[in-house]
């Protein structure tokens, strides 16, 4: 099995978009398709030869969405998303976005326990909301990468005070993930990598006291 992963940050937000594809069989995903990455995606689709299969969006916000629409209708990729968060894609909130956010229509449910599965590529969703209702995370087993959005970041986590966030659901969010091994690496929604080992600490004492340490 021959995955590729490419990475690029994206937008005002320094969004990191993610491309996972299958070398065999040329068929690829996008993660998190921020505003502007349409020429970005569909460049690097053309020049490896390259088919997008499915467009996941971790959450709704639309520094996680922004081209998911325009995406989509270049290259009739479906787009996914938790049920929870199909409203956000349906009626984009753009919380002080500079330059308009176009709805998109959703055709696939991500699920608790589901499998995004394309080619070869297999990444378990897991449903952890706190930063909104329907966030994910997106677990490969195979490579011991996490795709966390903006639940999991180098040193904290998502902001809980957006409509749709919850404090309560966060800390049971970040409790769940500390279970996790500690090799794990961790690509978040913004900033650098990291890993569960290195996060540990600060997860183990949200999930020990039941609260976000403000």
């Amino acid at each position: 099995m021959e995955l590729e992963r490419l990475t690029a940050v994206i937008g005002p937000l320094k969004t990191n978009l993610h491309i996972l594809a299958d070398v065999r069989t040329r068929e690829a995903i996008a993660i998190d398709t921020a505003t502007p990455c349409v020429g970005y995606v569909t460049d690097l689709l053309a020049a490896r030869g390259w088919t997008l299969k499915m467009i996941v969006t971790t959450h709704g916000h639309w520094d996680h969405m922004g081209d998911n629409a325009a995406l989509s209708e270049h290259t009739g990729a479906p787009i996914a998303v938790h049920a929870h968060d199909v409203h956000r894609l349906l009626n984009p909130q753009p919380l002080y976005a500079p330059f308009p956010i176009t709805p998109c229509v959703p055709a696939v449910e991500l699920a608790e326990g589901g499998e995004v599965r394309v080619g070869a590529i297999r990444l378990r969703v897991l449903h952890t909301p706190g930063h909104t209702e329907g966030s994910v995370c997106l677990l490969d087993e195979d490579a011991g990468r996490l795709y966390s959005g903006d639940t999991l970041f180098p040193g904290g986590w998502g902001r809980v005070d957006f409509p749709g966030g919850s404090p309560e659901l966060m800390v049971e969010s970040i409790g769940r993930l500390a279970g996790m091994d500690d090799a794990l690496a961790v690509l978040p929604g913004h900033g650098a990598a990291t890993t569960i080992g290195r996060e540990r600490p600060w997860m183990e004492l949200v999930k020990a006291q039941g609260r976000l340490p403000f």
